[in-house]
């Protein structure tokens, strides 16, 4: 298929993108590159341009014939969405409408969507089904739900087709070291602990060591960036054969507590970097983890890197190698 990846250039979208070019998509990448990077993009065409601007997208639009879009471009650091909730409905919600816009304009078929577990809130369960009411709990989780419904209300408008997944905690790497995570002041887990490891980072904090799990700290179910990516190409094989439209929870189903990552990262690098325990943050539950039932029947995904070692051992490889990156580039 003719796709379009938006935010192709970052963490996931690169990952996704390096699978479609295997299977043979032929790709165009729009990437403002503000957390994203030239290099990422292993496969297709890069167009570098911003949502935002209506006209760069139909111009894009005009010039290509897409039969899929397969949406990425978002902010995506919740702390930051509390405290600047404009700029994510600005880059998170404005901006799906006017890629939406496009997608009707052309008559697009074809959508798959980067949603998260945010738009669940704070369920009283802890493994989470897609059919738990919707009630996301700061303003990064509320683009997307709104992003969600914006893409099921035209969907229903039109003869667009749409996979909608909905990630955990995506960690891990390419295991031969193409790619990474390489996002600036990332806030998740595994690469903040990769960062101790390599100095970036003097240490870091645990948020809470009081819940009601097996050692205190939060638990979370986090799913290897290439199992993520292999599900989107999946997704749009499904819809290709004639899938319907779908929600689908995209996680492993069980988690790991703050300490048994932490743990792992030491002994799998050997550093012993300090760690600092310290109050919970407002509206973290004390766990979330993935319902995969749905995506696992109607994909026939099944994941090829559930193991937290391996998970962890592909971060640190590629923090080894990120660093060296970065430090060649200043040469």
């Amino acid at each position: 298929m003719k796709v379009l990846v938006t935010g192709g250039a970052g963490y996931i979208g690169s990952h996704v993108v390096r699978q479609l070019g295997q299977a043979g998509h032929d790709i165009v990448v729009f990437d403002n590159l503000s957390t994203g990077y030239r290099w990422a993009v292993t496969a297709g065409e890069l167009v570098v341009g911003d949502l935002a601007d209506e006209a760069a997208v139909e111009d894009l639009f005009s010039r290509h014939r897409f039969e899929a879009v397969l949406h990425f471009a978002a902010n995506i650091v919740v702390p930051e969405s509390v405290a600047n909730p404009l700029k994510y409905y600005s880059n998170n919600t404005r901006n799906t409408l006017n890629l939406l816009k496009a997608v009707e304009k052309h008559d697009v078929p074809y959508m798959v969507f980067s949603s998260t577990a945010a738009v669940y809130g704070m369920p009283e369960q802890a493994v989470l089904t897609e059919d738990l009411p919707l009630a996301p709990i700061n303003p990064y989780g509320a683009s997307k739900m709104m992003s969600e419904r914006m893409i099921m209300d035209l969907a229903a408008a039109s003869r667009l087709n749409y996979v909608i997944l909905r990630y955990f905690n995506v960690a891990g790497a390419n295991p031969e070291g193409l790619l990474g995570q390489a996002t600036p002041e990332a806030t998740h887990l595994i690469k903040v602990a990769c960062e101790c490891v390599t100095g970036q980072r003097d240490g870091m904090s645990i948020f809470g060591t009081d819940y009601d799990t097996r050692d205190g700290t939060c638990i979370r179910d986090y799913i290897h960036v290439e199992d993520l990516a292999k599900a989107h190409v999946m997704a749009l094989d499904y819809m290709a054969n004639g899938g319907h439209s779908k929600v689908m929870n995209c996680g492993y189903g069980r988690g790991f507590t703050v300490r048994e990552v932490i743990d792992v990262v030491k002994a799998q690098s050997g550093v012993d970097f300090p760690v600092t325990e310290t109050d919970r943050r407002a509206g973290d539950p004390a766990g979330l983890m993935a319902d995969n039932t749905l995506i696992r029947q109607t994909l026939g995904w099944q994941p090829d890197y559930d193991n937290l070692d391996t998970i962890v051992g592909t971060a640190l490889a590629w923090e080894a190698i990120w660093q060296k990156k970065k430090a060649d580039d200043t040469e």
